[in-house]
């Protein structure tokens, strides 16, 4: 059996899709949390010098889509076809189109310009990532099952993580407006590994 280690800072962040594969897997890992502090001795030790970095067997990985990619694909949660395979990756890459923006308001320095920019995300852009993310999921069953095909895949956990990054900045709200995907936001955290890893996870502030 293979041996996983998976390092990341103290937070979820690009780190908890990863985590989130490997807890609906039932697979163990080990999940090491380092604090910013440490992050300069190590840097030099990673391979495209930035965090998480995930080891199996010792060689490593970067890029967390990749490692949750890999993952899903070892552990049967990438889909079963190779067309519901494109099709997960393809929801996960929309889900980092639409936090992209949330990156550059929470880090922008001028008060006034993060205003401005937080109020385009929450009022345009945000939405119209939803919508279409909720449209896709409702070609499946109706939006009532999954995202691609009849089973849980990353794409589904996907959902949670992006729920996540929103609610760090106050903008999880627009959720509630897209009750389909909403209902599988809720769905996927009711699943029974996953519900028991988000009761225990740490708290951490990102």
């Amino acid at each position: 059996m293979s041996t996983y280690k998976l390092t990341y800072f103290n937070g979820r962040g690009r780190a908890e899709l990863v985590r989130l594969v490997f807890v609906a897997a039932g697979v163990p890992y080990e999940d090491v949390r380092i604090e910013m502090s440490d992050w300069p001795a190590l840097k030099p030790s990673a391979p495209f010098g930035q965090l998480p970095i995930l080891e199996v067997d010792g060689v490593k990985l970067c890029q967390s889509n990749t490692m949750a990619r890999y993952l899903a694909r070892k552990f049967n949660l990438a889909g079963k076809t190779e067309l519901d395979q494109a099709r997960a990756d393809m929801i996960v890459d929309c889900t980092e189109d639409a936090i992209k923006p949330l990156i550059t308001f929470r880090f922008e320095a001028d008060e006034t310009r993060k205003a401005e920019l937080k109020k385009k995300y929450v009022e345009e852009q945000l939405p119209n990532f939803l919508s279409l993310l909720e449209g896709i999921l409702k070609t499946n069953n109706g939006g009532d099952g999954f995202f691609v095909g009849d089973g849980l895949t990353w794409a589904d956990l996907c959902v949670i993580t992006t729920y996540d990054r929103l609610k760090m900045v106050g903008t999880e709200a627009e959720f509630a407006k897209h009750p389909k995907l909403d209902t599988l936001r809720q769905r996927i955290a009711a699943v029974p590994k996953v519900a028991e890893w988000l009761a225990k996870r740490p708290v951490t502030d990102f």
